[in-house]
């Protein structure tokens, strides 16, 4: 029987050991690797090249939305699963969205997360049920031919613009972006000025509200901004 290899892109040491634990009781799935943020995440899947990555939605430095999308973008054959604890439907759209094929709140049964990374393998999505049940009810006109949910007025962000945004919420000041991102802080002040101009935002609190809602970093990561 082929195994089906899985990487854990999980912050919380604890939360990250028991899906560990978890999947090394089922004889099909084989945990290869893990990783505690998004720029980790996405080295470790280019090194083991996993069939499924269990990636959590907020982790800090990298967040797992752009971190699904550079992974997809080295390894188009992976398959994503979102890990979250919150079910907002814009969560789910900005998953689906950055290219996860399903969506699972933390709280979902290891009977239905091992199913999950089964049915992905396989090329099916699978949604956590209450989100399921949820999605059902909404206008099929809503969705694009992949399933997504259509949101004409959301803003189109670069990979970059997205990775400066999270470390702006974050509250790391320019000087320090340059240095994680190897930019000129020039460069980091002209995608600020992009970010302010295609969200209509106009100061870091709006931006790092943006960031919250859009679950890019989780509520707990914002700093009190003077």
């Amino acid at each position: 029987m082929k195994q089906i290899t899985v990487l854990l892109a999980e912050d919380h040491t604890i939360v990250r050991e028991g899906f560990r634990k978890m999947l090394e009781l089922e004889a099909d799935l084989k945990v290869v690797g893990e990783a505690q943020d998004g720029r980790q995440a996405v080295a470790q899947a280019i090194k083991l090249r996993p069939d499924v990555v269990l990636m959590d939605i907020a982790m800090p430095h990298l967040n797992g939305l752009e971190a699904t999308r550079q992974v997809l973008k080295a390894l188009p054959s992976t398959k994503v699963l979102i890990l979250s604890a919150h079910n907002d439907d814009a969560y789910v759209k900005n998953a689906t969205d950055s290219g996860a094929v399903g969506f699972l709140l933390k709280q979902t049964s290891s009977h239905d997360v091992c199913l999950a990374i089964r049915e992905v393998q396989k090329g099916k999505t699978f949604f956590s049920p209450s989100i399921n049940r949820r999605q059902g009810r909404l206008n099929p006109q809503a969705r694009d031919r992949a399933g997504r949910l259509i949101d004409k007025k959301a803003a189109k962000l670069t990979s970059r613009e997205m990775e400066v945004l999270q470390l702006i919420a974050e509250g790391e000041p320019n000087k320090q972006i340059a240095s994680d991102l190897t930019i000129s802080i020039k460069t980091v002040e002209k995608h600020r000025d992009h970010l302010m101009h295609k969200l209509d935002i106009h100061d870091t609190a709006g931006l790092t509200r943006y960031a919250i809602g859009a679950g890019i970093i989780e509520s707990s990561v914002q700093l009190t901004i003077v």
